[in-house]
């Protein structure tokens, strides 16, 4: 058992090791950015983020008209 835990742990910390090559011995090195607004080619197509067009799309429109709320008669008729 102990065995199997040791080799384990060694596979992953050589798994580590390879995938930090880069940002370890580039200067500046860091992850790349794999977001949908970091690739350029998608932003020239208007292509963006669906989280941050649904972060935009709830933000309250300072332009926007408040609506009026339906009292009395014609809210019943409405509902029937």
């Amino acid at each position: 058992m102990l065995k199997t835990i040791l080799i384990t742990v060694l596979i992953v910390a050589i798994c580590i090791a390879l995938l930090s090559v880069k940002i370890l011995f580039k200067k500046n090195g860091r992850f790349p950015n794999t977001h949908v607004s970091g690739n350029k080619a998608l932003r020239e197509k208007g292509i963006g983020c669906v989280q941050a067009q649904d972060r935009e799309a709830r933000r309250a429109n300072p332009h926007a008209i408040a609506e009026r709320e339906t009292t009395g008669k014609a809210q019943t008729n409405e509902n029937n």
